[in-house]
């Protein structure tokens, strides 16, 4: 397996965009990685297109990246369609890295792509109805009324976390005061007014203990990655970032482990590391506990510490292991296909230094975690991607 950079990278500001189609979205990510990798369309050997609930907000099936692609410059290329729940982008980068490290190809291009805003509500939530499976009994309590069945197993993962290490609600709350904190920072992030504790608290509960400002938003974007051999990327003068690891594994209903812990076990075995030498990390807080959770699940923290990691500061902005600097899910956004590759999108920027006043200072190892859709209790597939410089 050879070495595969990331040379290029772009993405749209994230939000609701009632007045915008995917085909505008993907036009502006590529149009931008293209542009910061010096490349062009012509050099793109294949293209892996992240996206997850085309059919059912606006009837697109089938042939997503032929469709949202046609006006790129890309018609032609080998367009492999990936659709994995959130993790769809994160998918179609797993495979990019595949087709170079192997020498299939020189080149790749990844494009994650969603648009779930719609005029009618429902619409958008019954995106997320399929991303179970239908055939599962639900337990008790899933989609009584919150609008959202995820939110609804989310907050049930949450209280037994609870009552395993003791956190509480506040601690949620610190998770969103940070996140829009750094969503005050990001120009693409969907929401940017900071926030407190008590307004967190305040705002309407969704799902117990999940208050409003826990919950990440509907909402539309792009994002594009531009993958080369490490060979192109030294001639092309760009500069190069190394996908160190990805892993993705898949749920095992009733197993002992939960995917994510799986996933970064695999990545932090392929990359020669551990998680302490991770310094910047964008995980997947779909709900604000996520984010604690996922502390536990990367070993970032020992298992029962993670509020205690939270309050130390350590995972704020140019903390020792500063995470979800962008914004996260919770305040950058989260529609869903543009998920993945938006969180490299930060973490590349954020190891070559151009993150702005969201700089982890010295950053030089990343990783992102990414999980999506539910099976048996537990996320249906999760990824660990590790780049450093």
């Amino acid at each position: 397996m050879r070495a595969v950079t990331i040379s290029g990278v772009g993405m749209t500001p994230f939000g609701k965009f009632l007045d915008r189609n995917v085909k505008s979205l993907c036009e502006e990510a590529v149009a931008n990685a293209l542009a910061d990798a010096h490349a062009t369309a012509a050099e793109v050997q294949a293209v892996y297109f992240g996206n997850a609930a085309g059919g059912t907000v606006n009837g697109q099936e089938m042939i997503r990246a032929q469709a949202a692609l046609r006006n790129t410059g890309l018609a032609g290329k080998p367009m492999f369609n990936v659709e994995n729940a959130c993790a769809s982008s994160s998918t179609a980068l797993h495979l990019a890295w595949l087709s170079i490290a192997s020498g299939q190809h020189e080149t790749a291009l990844v494009v994650g792509a969603e648009k779930l805003s719609h005029e009618d509500k429902a619409v958008s939530f019954s995106a997320f109805a399929g991303a179970v499976d239908i055939e599962e009994p639900r337990p008790a309590g899933v989609g009584s009324g919150s609008g959202s069945i995820f939110m609804d197993m989310y907050a049930a993962k949450a209280r037994r976390w609870m009552e395993a290490c003791g956190a509480d609600a506040s601690d949620f709350a610190r998770v969103v005061v940070k996140s829009r904190r750094a969503g005050s920072l990001n120009d693409h992030a969907q929401f940017r007014k900071q926030t407190s504790v008590e307004e967190v608290l305040a705002s309407r509960m969704v799902s117990d203990p999940l208050t409003l400002f826990m919950c990440s938003s509907i909402g539309d974007g792009a994002a594009a990655l531009f993958l080369c051999s490490e060979s192109y990327a030294r001639k092309s003068g760009a500069r190069p970032v190394f996908v160190r690891a990805s892993s993705i594994v898949s749920a095992i209903p009733g197993g002992p482990e939960v995917v994510a812990v799986r996933a970064g076990r695999a990545a932090y075995e392929q990359a020669g590391i551990g998680p302490e030498d991770i310094h910047v990390a964008e995980l997947h807080d779909a709900s604000a506990p996520a984010e604690l959770i996922h502390y536990e699940n990367l070993g970032l923290c020992a298992p029962g510490e993670a509020a205690k990691l939270l309050r130390s500061g350590d995972t704020d902005i140019g903390g020792r292991i500063s995470v979800n600097p962008s914004g996260g899910l919770l305040s950058r956004g989260h529609p869903l296909g543009a998920t993945g590759a938006a969180q490299i999108v930060e973490l590349t920027r954020q190891l070559r230094g151009q993150a702005g006043k969201r700089q982890r200072p010295g950053a030089k190892v990343a990783l992102a975690e990414n999980n999506g859709g539910q099976l048996a209790g537990d996320s249906a597939v999760a990824l660990v991607t590790i780049l450093s410089l």
